[in-house]
């Protein structure tokens, strides 16, 4: 949200630096993002001046060129114009040397001493596009008699820089939503702080008046628990134009676009308050406003041309034949102000937060009105808001207000009354504040203290505070404004230690993390929303849309439910960057998935690991293989014996998978993921142009399986180990695991490592055979082995292999 410094100044008086508001209002929760300074004029006319002309002759070399002597106060300049209505006796605009000027803001132009044919010229006198005050270059600004020379030419003009501060409104400060707001926050720290009495001051608005009831609409409200409150009145006779420069200088301050003077004073009160309101036609308003729900499918043309199907959920503003406006979201089409408006009907309301959330979401629109109703408005200054307005169009478009107002406010809001434990407070903040300090703080947020009984207080909150229910939100407005830096650290910190015969599941997390970046991988954190189109088009037999956890107002169709796998994010995120010239990806993101499961839901965490594009980065000395399946099955086994379960997992074939082919792995009983690559369906849909290589993990299956890994210290053997290979030739459907899981259960004592140095299928191999160099690493950590231990070991193993896999020795 955006704030002119300016602007809030006119609400209270302080001289404090734009800089340190920005800094103060950060302290009080109102974080500033930024603090851009505005000039009116690019450069703000630093080093242009009136000058006079004292003397002006022809130029001896040119006939377009005269010669001035030019008074700048201090000093008198000559200077070489060509201007055709340059003379002597004039009051005019000088350029001084060193002086930057924007006529053209992507071409600024520096002044500088120069010889223009032959003579010389310290400056320039400006027309009005150079100063960038105008279009006109028919000759230079001649300005009126009694201007005083030397006089900065910004101060002349009243060109005045402003600040604009952008705050990072967080959703529960409805209250800050408009330039009193923050005013008011900004009053309650400097009273306190400062000792001040500044305070917050709305504008005036004692001059409204009715000049005649000619022109009276009915108000009907049809649904008083959307709209809490309605007011509207007529104005007649207006005149649509431009805005005057003063209300188009406030709007472009905060990042709004001037339409005309009715529309940007709407927009002026709400940036003003906080609180929206819409100005109707009043030829197409009629003699009837209904206030009420909208008929199911109903089409409705919104002020952007785009026709909208309705909800019978959607609050409507109509007449007595048609919808005009979408309550508290968008006005429509046919009533909106146009040039041939001379009458309106002005509306300032207070709408069900819920209510326009939903039409606004379902709707796909998102505007500074629903902005501001979504959070809450202040239902106390409803009224003063139209009248505020009132008074404003009349000035700025003329007209008269035709119409008693109206005021629909069935059940007035009650402020919020609170129990408020001084010592709790002191408890809550860590630090003793003064009980006079605490009351000092609560009365300048407009908190009331309603009595007291044995050090509790009932406080009574303002309407325009809904976030503050509790005595905890309470707390935290003293806290912010006594500030968060005043509490002090204390000067020790008492912890007590605690055994756990668990694993800490988020140590174990971090530990996974930090191996899988130290080799290469970068975490990623994808949105838990996702779009139901991807379980649908993709999700095959293992999810189903039915399974689908929807959200009831979603953002858009692209996050409309919860996500079933990580595996489509991750695609996500592999297509972004490959689409940037990022191909070689290796990436991981532990995350919850969420799916229906009979009359309730389901959670899981998983991890999900993807490889795709180059195994290394390019290098001069080395070659740059792709990543394999291979790649991401080793990246998969060194998690595995990180976590002590290298020894209890188990490959099988994929049964029911999105992945095209692969491996799923299981410890015991338990299921705890697969490792495959996507198929080319999905590598189309997300238009990724290599293969990627997919392991999605159960996290949670594997932090319940840390109960089963045993942790063992051994000394290091004091002898050598001895290695055996064997070549065989097997079937090519046969998988390392089984060779291994074979060898392993020959001898459980002697053989520690088997592995697989060479794999190879084509020439000179009979058709559906491949062959396998394996090896077998054999140690006893007390004795040296013999040839006979080996061999003994060997020769079972071979026979295993040859019964149970039918492979041959070769």
């Amino acid at each position: 949200m955006k704030i002119s410094y300016n602007w809030l100044k006119e609400y209270i008086r302080t001289d404090l630096p734009a800089e340190e508001i920005g800094r103060i209002l950060t302290e009080t929760g109102l974080e500033v993002e930024s603090v851009v300074k505005k000039e009116a004029v690019a450069g703000g006319l630093a080093g242009v001046v009136v000058g006079e002309v004292l003397t002006c002759e022809k130029h001896p070399d040119a006939d377009k060129l005269k010669i001035t002597e030019v008074s700048v106060g201090g000093e008198t300049l000559q200077i070489v114009c060509g201007a055709p209505n340059v003379a002597a006796g004039q009051k005019v605009v000088v350029a001084t040397v060193g002086t930057t000027l924007y006529p053209n803001p992507d071409e600024p132009f520096k002044i500088k001493r120069s010889k223009i044919r032959g003579a010389e010229s310290a400056g320039m006198l400006c027309a009005e596009d150079e100063l960038g005050l105008g279009e006109s270059h028919a000759g230079i600004l001649v300005l009126p008699a009694e201007t005083t020379v030397g006089m900065p030419a910004a101060e002349y003009f009243g060109l005045e820089a402003d600040y604009e501060i952008e705050i990072g409104l967080t959703p529960n400060r409805a209250d800050a939503m408009g330039h009193i707001g923050v005013a008011r926050d900004l009053a309650a720290y400097l009273r306190y702080h400062k000792n001040s009495d500044v305070k917050m001051e709305l504008p005036d608005v004692s001059a409204f008046e009715v000049a005649d009831t000619s022109r009276t609409v009915d108000v009907e409200v049809e649904d008083a628990q959307k709209c809490k409150r309605y007011c509207g009145l007529t104005i007649s006779g207006v005149q649509i134009g431009p805005s005057p420069a003063w209300l188009q200088k406030k709007l472009r301050a905060v990042g709004l676009s001037p339409l005309n003077n009715v529309v940007d004073v709407t927009n002026f009160v709400m940036r003003e308050l906080g609180t929206p309101l819409h100005a109707f036609d009043l030829d197409v308003v009629g003699d009837k406003v209904f206030v009420k729900t909208a008929k199911d499918n109903a089409k409705f043309t919104t002020l952007d041309g785009v026709e909208r199907t309705l909800n019978a959920d959607d609050l409507m503003i109509a007449n007595a034949q048609e919808n005009m406006c979408i309550a508290g979201v968008f006005g429509g089409q046919k009533s909106g102000v146009s040039s041939k408006t001379n009458g309106i009907f002005l509306e300032s309301a207070v709408f069900d937060a819920v209510s326009v959330r939903k039409t606004a979401r379902s709707q796909g629109l998102n505007t500074d009105a629903s902005f501001r109703f979504e959070r809450g408005v202040d239902p106390d200054l409803t009224m003063y808001a139209l009248r505020r307005a009132a008074l404003l169009i009349c000035e700025v478009a003329g007209g008269k207000v035709t119409m008693n107002p109206v005021d629909y406010y069935p059940e007035p809001v009650i402020p919020q009354q609170v129990l408020f434990s001084f010592e709790r407070c002191n408890r809550l903040i860590g630090t003793d504040i003064p009980k006079a300090d605490v009351m000092r703080i609560l009365e300048s947020l407009d908190i009331r203290l309603v009595s007291e009984k044995d050090g509790v207080a009932t406080l009574e909150v303002p309407p325009y505070r809904v976030d503050v229910t509790r005595e905890a939100d309470v707390v935290e407005e003293v806290l912010r404004i006594y500030g968060f830096n005043q509490v002090p650290l204390p000067e020790k910190l008492n912890a007590s230690l605690s055994f756990s015969g668990k694993q800490d599941p988020e140590k174990v997390q971090r530990t996974i993390s930090e191996l899988l970046v130290s080799n290469g991988f970068f975490e990623t954190l994808n949105n838990s929303l996702t779009a139901a189109a991807y379980v649908g088009k993709l999700g095959g037999n293992v999810y189903s849309e039915s399974e689908n956890v929807e959200i009831l107002n979603p953002l858009s169709q692209e996050l409309n439910v919860l996500r079933q796998t990580l595996l489509f994010s991750g695609l996500q995120v592999i297509a972004h960057n490959q689409n940037r010239q990022h191909p070689d990806l290796k990436i991981f993101e532990f995350g919850k998935t969420y799916r229906k499961a009979g009359k309730g839901y389901a959670e899981n965490k998983r991890l999900l690991i993807a490889l795709s594009g180059k195994r290394e980065a390019e290098n001069w000395n080395a070659s740059a293989g792709q990543v394999s399946y291979f790649t991401l099955k080793g990246v998969v086994d060194l998690i595995f014996r990180k976590l002590g379960l290298d020894g209890l997992k188990k490959e099988n074939s994929l049964s029911e998978s999105i992945l095209e082919d692969g491996s799923a792995l299981s410890i015991l009983k338990f299921d705890i993921g697969e490792i495959g690559w996507i198929s080319g369906e999905q590598k189309k849909y997300f238009g990724i142009k290599q293969d990627v290589f997919i392991a999605d993990l159960d996290w949670d299956a594997l932090l319940s399986c840390l109960q089963f890994a045993k942790t063992k210290y051994t000394e290091l053997p004091k002898t050598f180990a001895v290695r055996r290979d064997f070549s065989l030739l097997l079937d090519k459907d046969t998988r390392f695991s089984e060779i291994e899981s074979l060898a392993r259960a020959q001898d459980k004592k002697l053989l520690k490592e088997v592995g697989l140095f060479d794999v190879y299928e084509g020439k000179n191999l009979e058709a559906g055979k491949k062959s396998y160099a394996v090896s077998f690493t054999f140690q006893d950590p007390e004795q040296t082995l013999t040839d006979v231990q080996v061999d003994r070991i060997m020769d079972k193993i071979r026979r295993e292999l040859e019964q149970k896999l039918q492979a041959q020795l070769r």
